[in-house]
């Protein structure tokens, strides 16, 4: 079957990953490396970052809830500081990659797992950045905010309301994430799955799973 639809995450995928700016903050605070990650794989479903997303506490709660489970791993650290580092940057190439599917006829989609905090969907705290983050998402057909749908990956419910959305059999999807545990629900409803490391890799295995040559995105 054609592959005509094309599926992004969007911080790590879109924009520059999180967890190099949660290191840089780690670093800063003399953390150990990926704390922020530990503390975030935790109780993973129901944890402040999993109810944050899910739109079930508010930016308060957040900071408060985090604060406690860092401070149950032996370190000091709010969630309100994790939130600041948040956003990522705008990958050129990857807008460059969304404007040439979009001309070739490609249907876009994307589902972000983010939070009700900062501007729009990229959590911007910068209104300047956060209308760039805007012009990017305005090329997508459709965008799931797990903070808006109240479900968040790695559920299969979320990529199931953007197959319904596009009336698609998954067969005829491709799915780009930076995090193998999100890709997985996507393969498993058989969408051809994509594991984001970096900008270049993933557009050439981007090309790859659509049968184009690369280099032309």
């Amino acid at each position: 079957m054609q592959r005509d639809t094309v599926i992004f995450d969007f911080g790590g995928v879109i924009t520059s990953s999180p967890f190099e700016a949660f290191n840089r903050l780690e670093r800063e605070r003399n953390l150990p490396t990926d704390f922020i990650r530990k503390v975030n794989a935790l109780s993973p479903d129901d944890n402040a970052w999993a109810r944050f997303e899910r739109a079930e506490i508010d930016s308060a709660g957040f900071d408060a809830s985090f604060s406690q489970e860092a401070k149950a791993l032996g370190h000091e650290l709010r969630g309100e500081d994790v939130l600041a580092v948040l956003a990522g940057d705008i990958r050129p190439r990857m807008v460059h990659a969304l404007d040439w599917l979009k001309r070739h006829g490609y249907h876009l989609g994307c589902i972000t797992n983010n939070v009700p905090a900062g501007e729009g969907a990229g959590m911007e705290r910068s209104r300047e950045r956060a209308k760039a983050v805007t012009e990017v998402l305005a090329r997508f057909d459709c965008v799931l905010e797990s903070s808006k749908v109240g479900v968040r990956k790695p559920d299969p419910r979320i990529y199931q309301m953007m197959l319904d959305h596009f009336a698609k059999p998954a067969a005829a999807c491709v799915y780009l994430d930076d995090l193998g545990i999100n890709c997985k629900p996507a393969a498993g409803l058989g969408m051809h799955a994509i594991k984001v490391t970096g900008e270049a890799q993933a557009l050439d295995d981007l090309a790859d799973a659509l049968g184009v040559e690369k280099g032309l995105f």
